[in-house]
């Protein structure tokens, strides 16, 4: 067993909440641009009294339309300024936020609102509103339903200006005296886990779990979180870790600004220059992705290959081997004029660094970023601890892990392998479920249900899930992660999933990427409108998956690696149940929907 603590450098005082950054920040800093938002298509600045002024007017709403303290307020919706103005208005009614992501079926929606007991909804669209409508008659707590893009043709007004005309009439201190109302160890936020299996469970995340993850965050990016830097939100709202890092953000006095149409990631990444962008693994596969397409597609691929192999090597120096020489350096210099200095434009020109967190990020992936110039600081945690337990800092990192415990969080090996953490990041209860709890948390240890290991010096690493661990026929233990990851490094896979629990050898199922795929017939004078179902058997394109999987199990000995594998002519997708809002692959499902192709594998 071993075990490694992180010093608490701020705590959390009983009387505190997360409203009174708003005011603080009001009161002391009333000009500073706390957030640009959208407008017809432009940016404009929302000063952090402009801001209070707002939450101020919603509260009120809420209060007059007769939420009572501890009420559950239900909030879908995709990623924008209405988002974090609603969070801060819900707590600042005495009430608790409970995020729904906007992808959600009629089924989740009516389970969460059902099981939260929740006394209201705000949604978003008219679309969410119909999906809502379908259901009403199952949800008899549900006493409104608000809309944030109002029928302005049919004479409504949208959900700000509603609750805001209702409240006209409350006294500002009614909304105060109901958030100071409100302690520490008060209930936030109700998350209910996407869960890869069964019904998500709702996590209790109180105004101290919040808070304690807000000052981790600023102890571990002190640079990235100085007041005036920016960050445009692009990560749904409903996930933790897109959740937190925005409060710390109105913490710390950044810019905070929100974009929900990833399709214009990059032009809004432009317009808005931020500071730094917090992604999942999968958008930073996505960008190396693309800009490797469009090299190849104009002709340049050899000199983007070239400029991939300098900047990892240029990377890896750096980190291992006390730094790159002169030919290497020289070679840098100049792919950083011809690749990586469009790269970091594509972030919008000043990304000075980049968080990383959901799900491991391959380490050459990880390297490449490095080399280009813009630092991907990967990290560790649960909805169950508040988003990071763990992370890579600025002057502090090393690849391959998932960093060090955030400042107050202790992380232990179980002699099993699986990793523990205790701290004011950990939850305190699953919501109506005393089973659940008692399984996942034993004297203030959370069991992450995470395989790992600790350096001597504090670094974690991730190497697989306790319940996705495969064991094969012969006994061999296989963590899937491991491969997994080295295979979805190759630009043109999409997902994957190993398999081979009670079988021979392992196998792997394996998607192809619908952007790449064009480019890559292209290069081979093949029709670009090829569909990924009439090249599963295509000698070509095997001998390309089969190189990505070789390479995949240099990382595994004999009895892991990968012998057999299977394309398959769709992505998984989160439509059909195959994957998570947050990007991960219901193995359950996958291995159901296609259970006659790994059937194939072992024929």
């Amino acid at each position: 067993m071993r075990e490694f603590s992180a010093p608490a450098t701020v705590t959390v005082a009983a009387e505190e909440n997360l409203t009174d950054m708003v005011w603080a920040n009001a009161e002391r800093f009333g000009d500073a641009v706390g957030f640009r938002r959208r407008v017809d298509g432009t940016w404009v600045d929302v000063t952090t009294a402009e801001f209070a002024a707002q939450v101020l007017a919603v509260s009120k709403g809420l209060i007059a339309a007769g939420l009572r303290q501890g009420d559950r307020v239900g909030l879908m919706s995709r990623t924008r300024y209405e988002w974090t103005l609603f969070d801060f208005a819900i707590w600042s009614a005495g009430c608790v936020t409970v995020p729904v992501y906007e992808t959600s079926s009629a089924d989740q929606i009516e389970w969460i609102m059902s099981d939260s007991e929740a006394a209201a909804l705000i949604v978003e669209s008219p679309e969410h509103r119909a999906e809502v409508n379908s259901i009403i008659g199952n949800l008899p707590n549900v006493e409104h339903v608000w809309q944030i893009d109002g029928p302005v043709d049919d004479g409504g007004s949208t959900a700000v200006a509603e609750l805001t005309s209702a409240g006209a009439e409350i006294a500002d201190e009614r909304v105060h005296e109901r958030r100071r109302a409100v302690g520490a160890d008060d209930t936030a936020t109700l998350i209910y886990t996407s869960g890869t299996t069964g019904r998500p469970k709702g996590c209790v995340l109180t105004h101290r779990n919040m808070l304690a993850e807000v000052r981790g965050d600023l102890d571990a990016f002190p640079q990235l979180m100085r007041p005036g830097n920016s960050m445009l939100m692009f990560l749904p709202m409903a996930h933790v870790l897109a959740r937190a890092i925005s409060i710390s953000c109105v913490y710390a006095r950044l810019t905070l600004g929100h974009t929900g149409d990833v399709k214009d990631l990059v032009n809004d990444l432009g317009s808005f220059r931020p500071t730094f962008v917090l992604a999942v693994p999968r958008v930073f596969e996505k960008v190396y992705n693309t800009a490797k397409q469009k090299a190849h597609g104009e002709g340049k691929g050899r000199i983007f290959d070239a400029a991939e192999a300098t900047a990892v090597a240029y990377s890896r120096a750096k980190n291992e081997s006390g730094g790159p020489g002169l030919a290497l350096r020289a070679k840098h210099f100049v792919f950083d004029k011809l690749v990586y200095g469009k790269l970091r434009a594509a972030l919008g020109g000043r990304c000075e660094a980049a968080v990383s967190g959901g799900a491991p990020l391959g380490e050459r992936l990880t390297h490449f970023y490095f080399g280009v110039g813009v630092p991907v600081l990967e990290g560790y945690g649960l909805t169950e601890t508040t988003a990071a337990a763990a992370v890579n800092v600025e002057d502090d990192y090393r690849i391959g892990t998932v960093g060090k415990p955030i400042a107050g969080t202790t992380i232990r090996i179980a002699d099993d392998g699986e990793v523990l953490v205790k701290g004011d990041v950990v939850f305190h209860r699953y919501w109506n479920n005393d089973a659940a709890t008692a399984d996942s948390l034993e004297d203030g240890w959370f069991h992450t249900g995470d395989l790992g290991s600790l350096d001597e010096d504090g670094f974690l690493r991730i190497t697989g899930r306790k319940k996705e661990i495969i064991v094969t026929a012969g006994g061999k233990n296989v963590a899937p992660a491991v491969l997994e990851d080295h295979i979805r490094a190759h630009p043109l896979i999409s997902q994957c999933m190993v398999v081979g629990d009670q079988k021979p050898f392992i196998g792997v199922l394996v998607t192809l990427d619908p952007e790449f795929l064009p480019s890559w017939l292209a290069e081979r004078g093949r029709p670009t409108d090829t569909p990924a179902g009439e090249l599963a058997e295509d000698p070509e394109m095997r001998a390309e998956v089969q190189r990505a999987i070789d390479e995949a199990n240099q990382a595994v000995s004999k009895a892991e690696s990968i012998k057999q594998f299977r394309i398959l002519p769709q992505d998984f997708s989160e439509d059909r149940g195959e994957m998570t809002p947050s990007l991960k692959v219901k193995r359950n499902k996958v291995a159901e929907n296609y259970a006659s192709e790994i059937a194939a594998i072992y024929s």
